[in-house]
């Protein structure tokens, strides 16, 4: 009997389909479609480029430079008028830049904490496709349900009207199958439309609105999470969890930024070389005293630049101030972000077993109902239920049937929250569950045909 209930669950929920595209399908749309995701690829390739900016300053610096001029000298005993070009090139090779070295581990930090926001990025864009996909179908359960249970009680509204009619029943039983059946429509209306929304929310990623998704197997396992110890996921989440290594890169970068501020004290020094030539042209000197004469001359210069820093203006301590101020809020930050990892990936563990036990609640629950449906449908026929009774009977088995495939979906999707929260999330597991998903034909006729209200024998 409960095997049979199942069967008939699960082709009440099931939509007869050609083309019904599965989760990995999705998935794959949205990564090429999603504008969140590229931009957190954006991001980190920006960060990257970043870091070799940085990286720059602590390279040699070549450069050309080149200079042309026409000077014309008056004065005591000299009058003259000549062109100079002057060309050639110049290095300059930092020895000692303790600031640089402080800012490219800073950059070196940031671009692993831009990574980590990245890898954050594709779990989350994981748990919405799943989300937004099951959210559709639990959608698509609900309207089915509603549409069942509305055949179902205009079936005992219409029953109830001709029972009346010939004098079996007072109208007061007919006012509330009428009430009841109404109630049903207005909750299927708002089924209808929580789909549309549904569907909005999953083409929001996919750029697509797919009318047929294939939705679980019967035999999908419900299995609890291994490790089955909370401990050893908070352990796992506090090594793995991006948002926690993110934090941590965040840290280091604060740290790296208090260095250099405190760098603005040291001195610095330079390695500088050039090579050039210089041409004069056209030196005129009728009775000058003027040593230059026409030709060109070349000079090569090598030599060390130290720069010792006495008094900026309080610069420098004002900003090692702030740095320690961002440090202890990076600190902070972390420590914060750690205690909600832990409560979270903990929380998530007990809501998954929670989602197995009330699944497992549930199912018994549609054979117990079914049954009590059945006894009271018996019941009415020979006078010993009212109207009211069969209502709420049949109200309340479609209510299992629904909760029971809410309680799978809730399964699923917390499964993934706890590893996305634990950083294990990867589009593999997405693969896994693709492989318990399929096709599934027949509508809700079976399920409606099994539950036909008896005829009443008088009519």
């Amino acid at each position: 009997m409960k095997k049979q209930l199942l069967s008939g669950l699960i082709g009440l929920f099931a939509t007869q389909s050609v083309f019904s595209m599965d989760l990995v399908e999705t998935y794959e749309k949205a990564l090429s479609y999603d504008s969140g995701i590229a931009a957190a690829q954006a991001r980190f390739e920006a960060q990257e480029a970043a870091s070799d900016v940085t990286r720059s300053a602590l390279l040699p610096q070549i450069g050309a430079f080149g200079d042309a001029n026409y000077i014309d000298v008056d004065g005591p005993n000299q009058d003259a008028g000549y062109r100079e070009l002057a060309f050639g090139a110049q290095l300059t090779q930092p020895v000692f830049r303790a600031d640089a070295w402080y800012r490219f581990d800073a950059s070196q930090f940031q671009t692993e904490s831009a990574r980590a926001q990245f890898n954050l990025a594709q779990q989350q864009l994981i748990l919405d496709v799943a989300t937004a996909y099951f959210n559709v179908l639990l959608a698509q359960d609900t309207v089915t349900t509603t549409l069942a249970a509305e055949a179902a009680i205009q079936r005992q509204y219409e029953q109830a009207q001709e029972r009346f009619d010939v004098g079996l029943i007072a109208i007061t039983e007919v006012y509330e199958a009428r009430a009841l059946f109404d109630d049903t429509r207005s909750r299927r209306i708002v089924a209808e439309n929580q789909l549309n929304v549904a569907r909005e929310q999953l083409a929001r990623l996919t750029g697509e609105y797919t009318e047929e998704l294939e939705n679980l197997r019967e035999n999908f396992p419900l299995g609890r999470p291994e490790p089955a110890d909370p401990a050893a996921w908070e352990k796992t989440a506090l090594e793995q969890n991006w948002s926690i290594q993110s934090a941590v890169y965040d840290l280091n970068t604060s740290e790296a930024n208090l260095r250099a501020a405190k760098a603005g004290h040291y001195p610095t020094l330079d390695l500088n070389a050039s090579y050039g030539k210089s041409d004069i042209d056209g030196l005129e000197e009728p009775g000058a005293t003027l040593t230059q004469r026409d030709g060109t001359t070349t000079q090569g210069v090598i030599g060390l630049t130290l720069n010792v820093p006495i008094y900026t203006g309080g610069g420098t301590q004002a900003s090692v101030r702030q740095q320690r101020s961002l440090l202890d809020v990076a600190e902070e930050t972390l420590n914060t972000v750690r205690r909600d990892v832990r409560v979270t990936t903990r929380s998530l563990f007990l809501t998954v077993n929670n989602n197995i036990e009330t699944a497992s609640a549930l199912e018994q629950t549609i054979v117990s109902r079914r049954s009590a449906l059945d006894a009271t449908r018996a019941g009415y026929e020979v006078g010993t239920r009212n109207i009211v009774e069969v209502l709420d009977a049949e109200r309340a088995y479609y209510v299992a049937l629904r909760d029971y495939a809410n309680a799978r979906y809730d399964y699923v999707v917390n499964t993934l929250r706890l590893q996305q929260a634990a950083g294990t999330l990867s589009p593999q597991d997405l693969i896994v569950l693709n492989n318990w998903l399929s096709e599934t034909a027949p509508g809700i006729e079976a399920l409606a045909n099994e539950n036909e209200v008896l005829e009443d024998p008088t009519q």
